[in-house]
């Protein structure tokens, strides 16, 4: 997952919880008195606590001596995105529904992944173009959907947020 930070007036930064080290996730689990897997959880349902955790410590990698009390955003200025990879495990996922219904076309999933990619996904550049790759493929296949292999430990989880986007994304802010 990505956490996108964008303090009042600034330009959105974004942070990937995959980069944490286990020293890093160490501190973040002690720091928010959660469990690792709280956290990643957490961070699927834009647990405040979860995403303040994750971006502080990866904001200590420049700023060594700032404190957790000090870092203290509002309650809309963080959201969670998906990473490529869990994007694309999910538009997999959505592209296996093809055929299930005859109701089910790749186009309509395409439509259904094209409309909620930009309040879901870190690079929606990425993202359409995956898309609309996968749409095509399916397409050639003769509507059938791709075969998922065992994913269980790439696929994104659904989603439980009622966030709104705020902001475009962009890269890490200096």
């Amino acid at each position: 997952m990505i956490v996108v930070y964008t303090p009042a007036g600034g330009e959105p930064e974004q942070y990937d919880a995959k980069s944490l080290l286990t020293s890093e996730a160490s501190i973040v689990a002690r720091t928010v008195d959660m469990k690792w897997p709280e956290i990643k959880a957490g961070l699927v349902d834009e647990d405040l606590d979860a995403m303040r955790g994750v971006v502080w410590v990866l904001k200590k990698r420049h700023n060594a001596a700032l404190r957790f009390g000090e870092f203290d955003p509002g309650v809309d200025e963080m959201v969670t995105r998906y990473d490529k990879d869990e994007a694309e495990a999910w538009f997999d996922a959505a592209f296996h529904l093809v055929g299930v219904d005859p109701e089910t076309t790749a186009e309509r999933v395409a439509t259904a992944l094209r409309e909620a990619a930009p309040s879901s996904v870190a690079d929606l550049e990425h993202a359409l173009a995956y898309i609309e790759q996968r749409r095509a493929e399916v397409e050639a296949d003769g509507g059938k959907g791709p075969e998922l292999e065992a994913q269980a430990e790439t696929s994104a989880p659904a989603r439980k947020t009622s966030a709104k986007k705020t902001s475009p994304t962009s890269g890490p802010s200096s």
